[in-house]
């Protein structure tokens, strides 16, 4: 029983809980600590639609054994485009690696 983290995203289906026959992909933003019954835990996280996109934010009560890691939560900078802002009239700097000989 390996638990989600921060980032994951998993289906969730009646497998997990019998609430989700209509099963979802959800982002996990953190496990709760709380004590429950082996085997379940309580998340906080948000609902994903088919393009990834978070629709609403949920805290749920499941099964870990149901759970289905997808993977990882996709990087929104990489889906659109966006990079870091860098300061007017700065140069970015380089890291140069030191050699021993």
């Amino acid at each position: 029983m390996v638990l989600p983290r921060s980032g994951d995203v998993i289906h969730v289906t009646k497998a997990a809980s019998v609430q989700f026959a209509s099963p979802m992909l959800f982002r996990v933003i953190r496990v709760h600590d709380w004590p429950t019954y082996e085997g379940w835990v309580w998340l906080d996280g948000y609902e994903l639609n088919s393009a990834g996109d978070a629709v609403e934010r949920r805290s749920i009560f499941v099964q870990v054994n149901g759970l289905r890691p997808v993977g990882k939560a996709p990087d929104p900078r990489a889906r659109n485009g966006r990079q870091p802002a860098t300061r007017p009239g700065v140069v970015p700097t380089r890291t140069v690696r030191a050699t021993n000989r």
